[in-house]
């Protein structure tokens, strides 16, 4: 094992010197259409054909969200209204514009090869609403642009170990390839991710010095100025949410669910109408401004926890053992 171990360092070794050459040639023309590659991707996992205008009246006033009952992972059970909470909310992109009033923000999947971890500690930190704002955000950070887990405050450090498993925390922590982990993140982080994690490895306290790399004080770029930011998403179970963010930190989102989307049961085809926005990223509409994860609410109250049951396969039907056979003593 430890033969095999050393000539993986070695190979490794070798290939990072190859590519170190071939990043330091491509750095200029990364950076040059960084902004660029921004634009065009933030809204390509976004379905426009569910983009809608207003669909309130003026005068309706909406109700807090978090007076609806939630399922046992904290998701929202839907009925019958217009709702509204503000949530904490993360920056997943660093090196953008904070959003602006400008900006037009609908949602699209998690997406990236960290994807489960970033979605675990935006559902977990959720039902965790103790927890710092800002040391969740710094754990985001370490994530996204590949720190070494090792760097990392004691602060965030035990937050990671309050919102992750410990296989997660292992894989963060380069898992069979710990190694060589420092060699291979040299190479394959560039810009904005590579000057996060060297203040992770430098052991910077001042969360303003991580957010002034994360989250650029600039006005965003915006391609379509049709995108109005009071427009609404229309989800595939028939309700509607839209997402106001005042800045990376904090988001009010909307959701109005019409009158015709429920049976008299308060259930739409038998299932609970359920409204998770953890599971999901906000993104802004043909701008470079932030990508942003959502996490619990501001003021976190839960009334009434709703236990859901899932649907599965049910186990075929045991049959029963045939009855046992009579013997007869032989007569002596």
């Amino acid at each position: 094992m430890a033969k095999y171990l050393l000539n993986l360092f070695w190979f490794v070794l070798i290939l990072s010197c190859s590519s170190t050459r071939n990043t330091s040639n491509e750095a200029g023309r990364t950076a040059s259409h960084h902004n660029h590659e921004t634009i065009s991707s933030s809204f390509d996992d976004v379905d426009t054909s569910h983009i809608v205008q207003n669909e309130l009246s003026p005068d309706q006033k909406p109700t807090a969200l978090t007076d609806l009952p939630r399922t046992e992972e904290g998701a929202f059970v839907l009925s019958h209204g217009f709702y509204e909470a503000d949530f904490k909310t993360y920056c997943l992109q660093p090196g953008t514009p904070d959003p602006s009033s400008k900006d037009a923000y609908f949602r699209a999947p998690i997406s990236g090869n960290r994807k489960e971890i970033v979605e675990t500690i935006l559902r977990n930190s959720q039902r965790k609403s103790y927890l710092e704002q800002r040391n969740v955000q710094l754990l985001l950070w370490s994530v996204v642009s590949k720190s070494n887990f090792d760097n990392l405050s004691s602060p965030v450090k035990s937050t990671a170990y309050e919102l992750l498993s410990s296989k997660q925390i292992y894989e963060l922590r380069g898992g069979t390839m710990g190694l060589v982990k420092q060699v291979v993140s040299a190479t394959n982080i560039t810009g904005v991710n590579n000057d996060l994690a060297r203040l992770f490895e430098i052991g910077t306290s001042s969360y303003e010095a991580y957010e002034k790399l994360a989250v650029l004080n600039e006005p965003s770029q915006i391609r379509r100025p049709d995108f109005k930011r009071d427009q609404w998403y229309k989800t595939q179970d028939g309700y509607f949410v839209r997402y106001l963010p005042s800045n990376y930190k904090n988001t009010k989102i909307q959701v109005y669910v019409p009158e015709n989307s429920l049976d008299s049961t308060g259930k739409r085809n038998g299932d609970y109408l359920v409204f998770d926005p953890t599971t999901m990223v906000i993104v802004p509409a043909y701008s470079n401004s932030q990508r942003l994860g959502v996490g619990g609410t501001v003021v976190d109250i839960i009334r009434e926890v709703i236990k859901i049951e899932k649907h599965s396969t049910p186990p075929p039907p045991r049959k029963n053992p045939p009855p046992p056979t009579k013997t007869t003593k032989p007569q002596q």
